[in-house]
């Protein structure tokens, strides 16, 4: 509780006639090349007996990941995500019939050569059974476009408060507070729908090792930051 002797302390910061105030929200916007690639991998197996579908999951799995190995520090990452094989009842008759049985495992590989990128999805497309999404172009979380963009959001600041001290013929003397609102990556680093997806595919060439590489343009990165400063000024003449 406040005493009788005691003025109550304003809720909002306010500047007086000796220091008035300037609130400014500085942005930053910027486009720049990917670092990052990632395409998905689903590689599936079926067979009316569950030892069999098994076994050719597993092969094929195997070849999959020895194909993307075999591409060195071009893949900086490689990581198996779900795996599953289910049974396929009958629609028809009494009882529980198998049908049929489905494997399926989901591998996820991230690449930073882009050259690399075209032939692997294609050589992978033309594998039995292999299902590929992708590619999703992406920055790295700790991307200097990161700390380029917070930094030129706060000159911005700087800047539009100055100009605002001009207007009314003074000039900026203290900084009181520097908001960071957050930094966001238009192209987050998950996989998003709307990026372009190839489906399954296979190539028709006389020498089956010879498989045509995919011509793939990286995506240009959208980076925005946004800033609130508050700056103190001398009192202009108004």
């Amino acid at each position: 509780m406040t005493s009788a002797h005691e003025e109550p302390r304003p809720t909002t910061p306010h500047g007086t006639p000796e220091a008035p105030r300037i609130a400014v929200r500085g942005e930053a916007h910027l486009e720049v090349d990917p670092e990052i690639a990632r395409i998905g991998i689903t590689v599936s197996a079926r067979g009316t007996d569950r030892r069999n579908a098994l076994n050719d999951l597993t092969r094929r799995n195997t070849t999959v990941l020895d194909l993307v190995k075999t591409y060195g520090n071009a893949v900086e990452k490689l990581e198996t995500g779900a795996f599953s094989i289910t049974p396929e009842l009958t629609r028809h008759g009494r009882g529980e019939r198998i049908r049929a049985y489905h494997g399926r495992v989901h591998i996820t590989a991230e690449l930073t050569d882009f050259t690399a990128l075209g032939e692997l999805t294609t050589r992978l497309a033309d594998l039995d059974l292999t299902h590929i999404d992708g590619p999703w172009w992406a920055l790295r979380p700790d991307s200097p476009a990161h700390r380029r963009a917070r930094q030129q959001a706060v000159r911005e600041a700087v800047q539009r408060a100055r100009e605002y001290a001009e207007a009314l013929g003074t000039t900026l003397t203290a900084l009181l507070e520097l908001a960071d609102t957050g930094t966001e990556d238009a192209r987050p680093y998950a996989m998003e729908a709307q990026s372009r997806s190839m489906r399954t595919m296979a190539f028709d060439t006389a020498d089956p090792d010879q498989t045509p590489a995919l011509d793939l343009e990286p995506e240009r990165q959208h980076v925005h930051a946004q800033v609130n400063a508050r700056f103190t000024m001398s009192p202009p003449t108004l």
